[in-house]
């Protein structure tokens, strides 16, 4: 929408989480450190799914692309954030900020629709088990991956156009510590009424089909986990899916407290403090609780650790092992 008297901007300005130089130091310190577990706890789940046949299931074939999406999810945000703590002249060029929103927006939308994959997979894992070899074959897993990654595409598309063709002309300071869709609508000048409806319709719409999802197998799974017979049965199944819900219920509660609050209860400080959430903690813990939760991954972690405590003391020690 064209202004007579409209300023164009190049790029935009991020406040950030705090102007005090020394607080940017200390969450500098701490981010970093949170972003540096979250890129080696993610790789290290996906290369111990790779490295290990115990691990080529369908569970964690979509447990190494929720990873994926982490480590892709975060380094999305953290990058820039880390070097705007460091940086008195916190800027983004406009194509850049419309790029941030674009992957964030992706990789997001694809760990939401993942979740609700996996919670599909362990529907049929213990309501169907007969018919699991069959339902959740290879080409159907991979299938139903690059159905998430080309709708995520597309719902990001469509999201980062309705924000890039807003007009900005009275200012371009974002409150915010990455290019995000509230920030920017605060500062529009544009009449965002239909930007809103159609993300709004179209976010529904996604996180609704992936909730219902999720409410459904759990449904049908604890059903049939209540019906089973053999306590340690009962117990196993429950235990392969603990890691999941306990992913799902942060991941989706931060995405409803985000986006679907009521508006009078809106606030640009408490939306960092969620944001931060579930850009930057939540890929962290996402490993972290599988490996945790789940007896698998823990067996084939320790088998790891052990041969490489063992080759390591090898090349130290070699005349230990003549």
């Amino acid at each position: 929408m064209a202004f007579e008297n409209c300023t164009v901007f190049t790029d935009f300005i991020l406040l950030g989480l705090s102007a005090r130089r020394d607080v940017q130091q200390g969450l500098f310190v701490l981010f970093l450190l949170v972003y540096g577990i979250t890129v080696i706890a993610n790789l290290g789940m996906i290369l111990l799914i790779r490295m290990d046949a115990r691990l080529h299931t369908p569970m964690y074939y979509f447990l190494s692309n929720l990873s994926f999406s982490d480590i892709c999810y975060s380094s999305t945000i953290s990058p820039k954030m880390l070097a705007d703590f460091l940086s008195q002249q916190k800027s983004i060029p406009y194509n850049l900020c419309a790029l941030q929103m674009f992957c964030f927006v992706a990789f997001g939308d694809v760990e939401c629709v993942m979740l609700s994959v996996m919670a599909y997979d362990r529907y049929v894992a213990i309501c169907k088990p007969l018919l699991y070899t069959t339902a959740m074959s290879g080409r159907v897993c991979a299938q139903l991956v690059a159905i998430v990654y080309i709708q995520s595409l597309l719902y990001s598309a469509i999201f980062t156009y309705c924000t890039i063709r807003l007009s900005f002309c009275k200012s371009n300071t974002i409150n915010h510590f990455f290019c995000d869709f509230p920030p920017l609508l605060a500062i529009s000048t544009s009449d965002t009424t239909i930007n809103e409806i159609v993300i709004f319709t179209y976010s529904s719409c996604v996180l609704g089909f992936s909730i219902v999802t999720v409410l459904l197998s759990y449904s049908y799974i604890i059903t049939t986990i209540l019906r089973m017979k053999s306590a340690k049965g009962r117990h196993k199944a429950f235990s392969t899916c603990a890691s999941h819900l306990t992913t799902v219920a942060m991941f989706y509660g931060a995405l409803l407290f985000m986006y679907f609050r009521p508006s009078s209860s809106y606030s640009m400080d408490t939306d960092k403090v969620a944001s931060v959430f579930y850009t930057v903690v939540i890929p962290m813990l996402n490993p972290l609780i599988y490996s945790l939760r789940n007896k698998d991954v823990k067996d084939v972690l320790r088998k790891a650790v052990a041969t490489q405590l063992f080759l390591t003391e090898a090349i130290l020690s070699p005349k230990a092992f003549m």
